[in-house]
């Protein structure tokens, strides 16, 4: 009987992570036409926002957090396909190293941050401590609460040196992640996101939830506080998320205006080598 009581009480921590709808009632699909007008909308913005933390010299670092297949890198690819990778940069790190595993743990996430001018994405960042190392086994409770420790005041020297950090949380529900682990299965082009460690982490739902709890109790501070995207729904989550990023930072319209190319001279006594010396691509299309 206290099996069962526990394992109910589990899938009860389930079904609340992502079940907080904004608006009862709404539709449960996000039709095409809308969503991409929408999304070209805010990429236009996205765009303004750029061109000002250039010209402003901003430093922006943004976190991206949250659990396997919750949408994380769909929307960053949102916000970077129209964007200057000179301008912004996405930063996906890797395992530590040996070498890395020795140093003090920020160390390896100092080098990626902005210098004046850049915006920083991490897909994934310092914050994996508290998450996948700490439920997967790979560091020590004491290391845990050494990282809750450090966490704030590093986020606080990080501000007041003039970053500008925002933190998200894609939450999403075990219903979903179930059905998107699947369609990765199913889809060639998507089953390179599945690793035996996104399997692991699929069974340990549970372990995530509360190490996620404790995560948010220790680091959602006033000063630099965790932002939950409602993530089921990936087109909802991907608008919504922009747009706070957007309302969070002021901006002013700095675009270019359109100007008409002149006219192009005559490159007289240019000769052009024989096009037979070229190799060209096959055209099999």
């Amino acid at each position: 009987m206290p099996d069962k009581d526990k394992d109910d009480k589990g899938k009860g921590d389930r079904r609340k992570e992502a079940r907080a709808p904004n608006e009862p009632g709404r539709p449960s699909k996000f039709d095409n036409a809308t969503y991409f007008k929408e999304l070209g909308r805010l990429q236009i913005e996205l765009v303004k926002l750029q061109e000002w933390i250039k010209t402003r010299h901003l430093k922006v670092v943004t976190l991206f957090e949250g659990r396997d297949a919750a949408g994380k890198g769909g929307t960053i690819k949102r916000i970077t396909e129209t964007l200057n990778p000179r301008v912004v940069r996405v930063v996906a790190l890797g395992v530590p190293t040996e070498r890395e595993r020795t140093e003090w743990y920020f160390q390896r996430y100092v080098p990626q941050l902005p210098a004046a001018g850049e915006w920083v994405i991490f897909d994934r960042s310092w914050y994996n401590r508290a998450g996948v190392e700490r439920v997967m086994g790979f560091c020590s409770e004491d290391e845990v609460m050494e990282f809750f420790r450090s966490c704030p005041p590093f986020e606080e020297m990080l501000i007041r040196s003039g970053i500008i950090l925002v933190k998200y949380w894609f939450s999403v529900s075990d219903e979903e992640q179930d059905r998107r682990f699947k369609a990765r299965i199913d889809d060639p082009t998507k089953r390179w996101k599945l690793s035996e460690m996104d399997l692991e982490s699929w069974n340990k739902w549970v372990e995530y939830s509360k190490a996620k709890d404790e995560m948010f109790r220790y680091t959602d501070t006033k000063l630099s506080p965790w932002h939950v995207v409602n993530a089921d729904d990936k087109k909802r989550a991907r608008l919504n998320m922009i747009h706070h990023l957007l309302s969070l930072i002021p901006y002013e319209d700095l675009t270019p205006k359109p100007f008409k190319l002149p006219e192009r001279r005559d490159d007289t006594g240019y000769v052009r080598p024989p096009i037979e010396n070229q190799t060209f691509v096959p055209e099999v299309y």
